[in-house]
């Protein structure tokens, strides 16, 4: 079965905008890997200052070879487009959480 990622990142609401511009302009960048299946970043709506990057796997080593890959690259690519100097952080902290993929659903087709 799959795996999930999910990225905790605490962001104040003053960095909100930073944040979902950066992941905007790096759209894509993760679409085209081997064994990648699914991608979301959920903000918060209430309650909290941590938005979620959620990412779906096929195994852990598909993810681990993005983030020593591509992913690597996507984050160096995103400091570069701002004249090479690397932007200052949006989140002021970070977790990343794994989760298996024990059951899943789907909507049924009528």
């Amino acid at each position: 079965m799959s795996i999930v990622k999910i990225n905790v990142l605490t962001v104040p609401e003053e960095q909100r905008e930073t944040l979902e511009k950066r992941f905007a302009s790096r759209a894509g960048t993760v679409d085209s890997s081997d064994g990648f299946e699914w991608f979301e970043l959920l903000r918060p709506v209430e309650g909290t200052d941590s938005y979620l990057v959620y990412t779906r796997w096929r195994a852990e080593e598909d993810f681990q070879n993005w983030m020593s890959g591509r992913g690597q690259a996507a984050h160096r690519d995103s400091a570069a487009a701002g004249g090479g100097e690397r932007p200052k952080p949006a989140a002021t902290d970070s977790t990343l959480w794994t989760f298996e993929v024990v059951q899943q659903a789907a909507p049924k087709q009528g």
